[in-house]
């Protein structure tokens, strides 16, 4: 935005070496910004599968006994709970054992 502006400003408005000057300038910032931005986007990677369940809370949907279900992100998944939980019952993601969530009360 910056450089088109500096653009119409060096046709229109500035004198002949003001008017470079001021394209110059507003492309350096132009391309510190865009590196900046992009060097940004990249400083942390997202997750993805089973890393980005564990830590995450879900509710019990039927008694954990030890196994049942729970519900996550509006989606059920078979869960196993070895200390036991009521439905209803907010549980801690602990693992993933195949397509088994293993949770925590």
């Amino acid at each position: 935005m910056l450089l088109v502006l500096a653009i119409v400003a060096a046709i229109l408005w500035l004198p002949a070496p003001w008017g470079i000057v001021a394209v110059a300038v507003a492309a350096v910032v132009e391309l510190a910004e865009s590196l900046a931005l992009i060097w940004w986007s990249k400083r942390r990677r997202a997750q993805v599968g089973s890393e980005a369940l564990v830590g995450r809370w879900a509710a019990a949907v039927t008694p954990l006994r030890p196994d049942g279900q729970v519900r996550l992100d509006g989606e059920l998944w078979q869960a196993r709970c070895e200390e036991g939980a009521e439905a209803g019952d907010a549980v801690r993601i602990l693992g993933l054992e195949g397509l088994t969530l293993v949770v925590s009360r």
